[in-house]
């Protein structure tokens, strides 16, 4: 079961020497979940800063192109769907909007105080750019797996995420590799 060439299961192995009956099962899956974390992280932020992106504004201009035409939602929406908080979508959204990425108008609505958040044309095209560069990168980082490899290890990982939001409780994230 362990490897002691490998320097995640010589760890378990000597938590194991150094204090026998110590809990280990959790090293080999978590150490190696953060380390990937970080390898993913810093290779999508390389990637988007090659294209003079980030991934706090690849995350906002995702989700509006996915909301589809006219790739526009209210910034409660945003904040519900890049579940992060409110005064951190406000902040990308500021950034966005000086770079001329999206605007912001308020809704029809004139008894809501609802702001609608919308992708500009240029905002459109820098998304569609990413999208290809970053999807794209990330599909050659996981081709040495096969496709059912891939299909067990996201099934996998599916499970344990949706278990441990059920035990710790839905929290809101950062993007990996943002700062």
């Amino acid at each position: 079961m362990w490897d002691e060439n490998d320097p995640v299961d010589a760890t378990a192995l000597a938590w194991l020497r150094e204090r026998p009956g110590t809990p280990v099962e959790g090293i080999g899956i978590v150490t190696r979940i953060w380390r990937l974390a970080h390898l993913f992280g810093e290779d999508r932020r390389q990637t988007l800063a090659a294209a003079g992106a980030d991934a706090a504004t690849l995350d906002l201009l995702s989700v509006l192109r996915r909301a589809g035409p006219p790739y526009q939602l209210t910034t409660r929406q945003l904040t519900e769907q890049t579940r992060v908080t409110a005064g951190a979508v406000s902040q990308r959204i500021g950034r966005a909007e000086r770079a001329g990425l999206v605007k912001r108008a308020p809704a029809a609505d004139r008894s809501s105080r609802a702001v609608l958040v919308t992708l500009t044309p240029a905002g459109h095209a820098l998304v569609e750019r990413l999208v290809d560069r970053v999807l794209g990168r990330e599909a050659d980082l996981v081709a040495s797996l096969s496709a059912a490899e891939r299909a067990t290890l996201a099934g996998l990982l599916k499970a344990l995420l949706d278990n441990l939001s059920t035990q710790l409780g839905p929290h809101r994230h950062s993007q990996v590799g943002s700062s």
